[in-house]
């Protein structure tokens, strides 16, 4: 019974053994799925999400571009709120997907935006 999913749910139980998040270096842990995309700032120490952005949100829904473009938005979005909250520096996660395309995208715009992994 080797789905995709249960194989993306194996890869991502293994990436989580290895990448955990703190409060001065939280874990930018990406959600794709297959309209939208989720980024959140994670301090896995204390069990909190720090900030949070996505593509639902008001500014991002208002720009008319593709979904790629949108990831890229939300990357900075990202970074925007990880600067307010005084952080420069994070470690990511993939979460079982491809690193490229959406998932690229994110990571592009939050290091755009001045984060740092």
């Amino acid at each position: 019974m080797n789905t995709k999913l249960v194989q993306r749910q194996k890869i991502r139980y293994r990436i989580r053994k290895k990448v955990s998040g703190t409060a001065t270096k939280p874990r930018l842990s990406v959600f794709r799925s297959n309209a939208e995309i989720y980024a959140q700032l994670i301090d896995d120490e204390n069990a909190v999400t720090l900030a949070a952005s996505s593509s639902k949100e008001k500014d991002i829904v208002a720009q008319k571009v593709p979904k790629v473009e949108k990831s890229k938005l939300v990357g900075a979005s990202i970074a925007l709120k990880a600067k307010e909250l005084g952080l420069d520096t994070c470690v990511f996660d993939r979460g079982g997907n491809l690193y490229h395309g959406r998932i690229k995208a994110v990571a592009d715009g939050a290091r755009e935006g001045g984060l740092q992994f």
